[in-house]
């Protein structure tokens, strides 16, 4: 079949049309794809610099000075700036203890008093050089006074004042953020060591396969027991719907505790040590020839009336004269200690359902208990550190008492004189207040844990002050990025600008298709 030339014409004119419909259809898909490549590059660029950045933090310093009725300690403690649930994973780095007399000791002696602030000075110098120096003004300062300054504070307010004041006035001039000198409850010394003794046994929290902290399956926490020079404390998690003044509601990793917690102020060590002697000094006849049942045979000793009664917890006698001699002649009797040291508590007065003692309501205790401090040393010197049974612990007690003072200072040679002469007394004390005071019996007494440390920690308040007081120091973040920052913003302009263009071409495109 012949086409004419007008034909094969009219065809050509379709093809071309055809083409340059098709043409234009590329084109358009062209730009389209250019417009969703750069929004789809830009979109992937930000979520990259987002998602894959890593959150590096630094290390955290925080310094917490423990001034307690002996002697000062300063603590060191480091945690990395992530929190977990807004409480610091809190180590501790270095503890310094300071040597000389506690600090409500001091403006007494003058030589003594110069001797305590240089090695309190010395001991933060040493801090000093341990935390980096661009830290330095970042890392918290904390000193908490414990039971000898509540004391002083009750006796002389004054006095008490002045040393807060001058102590203040030497924190604020360290290179460090001061927060506060203080003199702290003995509730919350109470609450403090139940924190650091369950945090150091892992009871808050615990790392998982994939090294990120969890609560540990079915934890439970474990009671708090310590005997300080001036003051003891008990403290123990307890049900929800107890409540009172001594119930102290607290959050820690995110997870709510209702703890007991009581403190006893002039039932330490050392005051009750005060309290007995002048017991035995009143039902003596003689200062010249004082009989100490609590003393070991072969131990003598003279001490001035101001040793024992230079205190608010001990009452003095209407003839009180400081400088007066007292003669004590070691004569053991280990049932009358034993009936001494229980005439300095009260155990018939109780308002509640149950009380420890002087009208002091309590709980039933449940579970474990950590008891350091002065309960460990006393234990200890009687062999009998860690766990024991209740019949042991009392019998152990009555032999101590009646060893001669050569056997004593034979068998344990790695305690001093100065405190070898006072365990009969403090091992009949840790008995009568654990057993009638806060009622372990046979059962319970085996859940006792007479320690020192744990994980080569010391245990006591001060840790579970930094661990509260690390939930209100901010993070230092640093944030590692996979794009530099000057690259990224590159990208980000480019497909951006890239992204504008082609918008535009499209929009012009789309235009002119219709006229």
């Amino acid at each position: 079949m012949v086409r004419s030339p007008a034909h094969c014409a009219q065809q050509l004119l379709k093809e071309m049309a055809s083409k340059k419909k098709i043409g234009f259809k590329c084109r358009i898909a062209v730009v389209l794809l250019l417009l969703l490549g750069s929004i789809a590059a830009l979109v992937a660029v930000a979520v990259i610099q987002d998602i894959w950045s890593v959150k590096e933090y630094g290390l955290e310093y925080g310094i917490v000075i423990d001034s307690g009725s002996s002697r000062s300690t300063v603590y060191l403690y480091e945690w990395p700036g992530e929190k977990e649930n807004e409480t610091g994973i809190v180590t501790e780095t270095i503890s310094c203890r300071v040597p000389g007399a506690g600090i409500s000791d001091t403006v007494v002696d003058a030589q003594k008093n110069s001797e305590t602030w240089k090695a309190f000075q010395d001991c933060m110098k040493t801090i000093t050089k341990i935390i980096p120096a661009e830290k330095h003004k970042t890392t918290p300062l904390f000193l908490g006074a414990t039971a000898g300054m509540r004391m002083l504070h009750q006796e002389d307010e004054q006095r008490s004042d002045e040393i807060m004041t001058s102590l203040t006035s030497y924190l604020r001039s360290l290179p460090f953020h001061f927060q506060k000198a203080s003199i702290i409850t003995g509730q919350e010394e109470g609450l403090y060591g139940w924190v650091s003794v369950n945090y150091l046994m892992g009871n808050f929290l615990e790392k998982n396969l994939w090294n990120a902290y969890i609560q540990p399956e079915g934890a439970k926490t474990v009671g708090s027991m310590d005997l300080g020079g001036a003051s003891t404390q008990i403290a123990f998690a307890v049900q929800d719907d107890l409540k009172g003044p001594d119930y102290l509601h607290v959050k820690l990793y995110g997870y709510p505790y209702n703890v007991y917690t009581h403190s006893f102020l002039c039932y330490g060590k050392n005051e009750i040590e005060k309290r007995v002697l002048d017991k035995i000094i009143q039902l003596g006849k003689s200062p010249e020839n004082i009989p100490n049942p609590c003393y070991p045979e072969g131990f003598n000793i003279t001490m001035k009336a101001s040793k024992i009664y230079d205190t608010p917890c001990t009452n003095r006698p209407n003839n009180y004269q400081p400088d007066q001699d007292f003669f004590m002649v070691g004569l053991p009797d280990s049932d009358k200690c034993q009936s001494i040291v229980e005439s300095q508590f009260d155990f018939n007065t109780c308002s509640s359902a149950q009380c420890s003692f002087n009208g002091v309501e309590q709980p039933p205790v449940t579970g474990e208990f950590m008891a350091y401090a002065g309960f460990y040393f006393t234990a200890r010197a009687l062999l009998l550190n860690g766990t024991s049974d209740i019949e042991q612990f009392n019998s152990t007690i009555a032999e101590f008492c009646h060893k001669p003072w050569t056997v004593l200072k034979e068998e344990r040679p790695w305690i001093s004189s100065k405190f070898l002469k006072t365990y009969c007394y403090s091992a009949h004390y840790v008995f009568t207040l654990l057993t009638k005071g806060y009622k372990f019996d046979n059962e319970t007494w085996k859940n006792i844990h007479f320690e020192k440390e744990i994980k080569d920690t010391s245990i006591g308040w001060s840790l579970g002050y930094m661990l509260s007081m690390s939930n209100m120091i901010p993070s230092d973040v640093k944030y590692i990025t996979p794009m530099a920052n000057p690259v990224f913003a590159g990208l980000i302009f480019l497909f951006s600008a890239l992204t504008i263009v082609t918008f535009i071409i499209v929009s012009i495109i789309l235009i002119r298709t219709c006229y």
